[in-house]
């Protein structure tokens, strides 16, 4: 008589990685085991690692995976995020921000809203997220976050220096621990050889340190955008562990 086996999972969740460097650092262990199976998914920047495993017994196909399951935790430590199938990242910022008891509000242009809207999806969070601004045009990002007219003029919308004047403006208007602005090209037009569509610069306050990042994304608008997203969030989330 056959028994019916038992299949197990384990979820990786991490950002800052390519598929390629992931699939690099699988390949160095998993030649090594006998049946452990992964399955490498992306997400708008972040990457998933579904390990599975399949045994007569739970404990069994659990043992199976638990190798692999502690090899990659210690080569990609710094870039996971969750273990946890069923959490977000927006759900892990959040959980930062309320252990540390710090507020945050967003301040969008090429995003147009999805940053604010990824928070909004976590229930409670209306406990740490404080307000969010589309400035979309110079004139709003003059007027809302007082980003100085020859700061646009001489370096332009989508440059390190307006990202972080923005971020600057954002808590002083708002009175937040935290901030994030984003500003890029989006695309499909817009872009110069100098700033090609996808590039996006992304600034994050954290108890009065501020980083600024540049970030070029592949892909067609929706796909540039969501990507900012992302990175956004996990930029939050780092500094907030390197400052705190």
């Amino acid at each position: 008589m056959d028994i019916a086996q038992i299949t197990r999972y384990k979820t990786i969740k991490l950002y800052g990685l390519n598929p390629e460097a992931v699939e690099a650092v699988i390949q160095k262990k998993i030649n090594e085991l006998e049946g452990v199976n992964y399955v490498i998914e992306l997400h708008d920047g972040r990457i998933h690692i579904v390990l599975s495993a399949s045994a007569n017994s739970e404990e069994e196909a659990k043992e199976t995976i638990k190798p692999m399951y502690t090899f990659l935790k210690k080569e990609l430590g710094e870039f996971i995020y969750s273990t946890r199938k069923e959490d977000t990242l927006e759900a892990i910022v959040v959980k930062l921000l309320e252990k540390y008891e710090l507020t945050v509000s967003t301040t969008e242009s090429c995003t147009g809203g999805l940053l604010a809207a990824r928070f909004i999806n976590v229930a409670g969070v209306s406990e740490v997220y404080k307000e969010g601004f589309i400035t979309y045009t110079n004139k709003s990002k003059r007027k809302r976050l007082n980003v100085d007219k020859q700061t646009l003029k001489k370096y332009g919308a989508v440059s390190k220096q307006t990202a972080k004047e923005m971020v600057m403006g954002l808590v002083m208007q708002t009175d937040s621990d935290c901030g994030l602005a984003v500003t890029g090209i989006a695309g499909p037009d817009g872009g110069t050889i100098e700033k090609p569509v996808g590039l996006v610069y992304i600034a994050c306050f954290v108890k009065n340190t501020t980083v600024v990042k540049k970030y070029n994304f592949d892909g067609d608008r929706m796909q540039v955008r969501e990507q900012a997203v992302s990175a956004a969030l996990n930029l939050l989330r780092k500094t907030i562990l390197e400052v705190l």
